[in-house]
């Protein structure tokens, strides 16, 4: 599978006259956002983004340079491209909202909320408006983020590649069947999580072994990207790559050794499964709900 970044700045993603809008102005929708308009894939006047608060509007307007407002239902008509940032819960309110507003009916609307499916977001809107379902991850912040996407039933091939200009702006994209997005945000999409975890206990063996902090933390960090930058570079499986660093009789096979007594492999793969399980329960709490607003 191809994921390596594209030229986005060479791609149109919307027509002239038209707007890319963000509901939801969180910390992934000011990332998508500024990628965008970094890469130049999108001009400052051509984009616009809402906020729940007035004080979060301002904030974000001047830090992007965009129009950024509470009330965001006379940009609606006229955008090509609007990305859902908000959370589960509210998708049902936004979604209605959008429609009330005169969305057109064929503005590409694209939603990383977690659980909710495209089939629940077409029938939540109720017209034939393409939609792209993404889940991208927090390292989308320093560029260097993973984001799959799949498309409904009314979404096209320029849709879909619409949708990967939008996040190869921050990282890397991928294309999957929908019915693996439960796995999908639990092993990427909470992913950063567990990874902080890791370096943590590890910056801690390392104080406790007699290392400096600051020293413990910063070979751990830098250890686990150059053993990333591995996998991707080499093309090797993590298993031949582990066998270079383990020689005999050493230090690095005590380690393993050690790690593996303590279950690890078991431990690591429930982990999985049960974020797996709880990300399939989200979208069930969604798809009937009225409440909130568009943040």
């Amino acid at each position: 599978m191809d994921t390596q970044p594209r030229k986005t700045d060479k791609v149109r993603l919307i027509a002239p006259g038209e707007t890319f809008g963000v509901i939801g102005a969180g910390v992934m929708g000011c990332t998508l956002l500024k990628g965008l308009l970094d890469v130049k894939a999108i001009s400052p006047d051509r984009a616009w983004a809402s906020a729940k608060t007035q004080q979060t509007c301002d904030a974000v307007s001047k830090q992007l340079g965009i129009p950024v407002e509470t009330d965001v239902s006379g940009r609606v008509p006229d955008s090509g491209i609007i990305l859902m940032c908000v959370k589960p819960s509210q998708a049902a309110a936004v979604i209605n909202k959008l429609r009330d507003s005169g969305l057109k009916k064929d503005t590409l609307l694209i939603s990383i909320l977690a659980g909710v499916t495209v089939k629940e977001l077409e029938s939540l809107s109720g017209t034939k408006n393409p939609w792209i379902r993404a889940m991208p991850n927090t390292p989308c912040i320093v560029r260097e983020g993973m984001t799959v996407l799949c498309a409904g039933s009314h979404a096209s091939a320029e849709h879909l590649q619409k949708a990967e200009h939008v996040f190869e702006a921050v990282g890397k994209c991928a294309r999957s069947e929908e019915h693996y997005f439960d796995a999908i945000t639990a092993l990427s999409g909470s992913g950063p999580a567990y990874q902080y975890l890791f370096m943590e206990a590890f910056a801690d063996a390392g104080v406790r072994v007699g290392l400096p902090r600051h020293l413990a933390l910063t070979l751990v960090a830098q250890t686990a990207v150059g053993a990333a930058k591995m996998v991707q570079a080499s093309g090797r499986h993590p298993a031949a790559l582990r066998d270079d660093v383990t020689t005999p009789a050493g230090c690095t096979i005590a380690g393993l050794l050690m790690l593996e007594d303590g279950k690890i492999r078991s431990v690591l793969a429930r982990a999985i499964e049960e974020a797996t399980r709880v990300a399939g329960q989200l979208g069930h709490r969604t798809a009937g709900s009225q409440a909130g607003k568009p943040s």
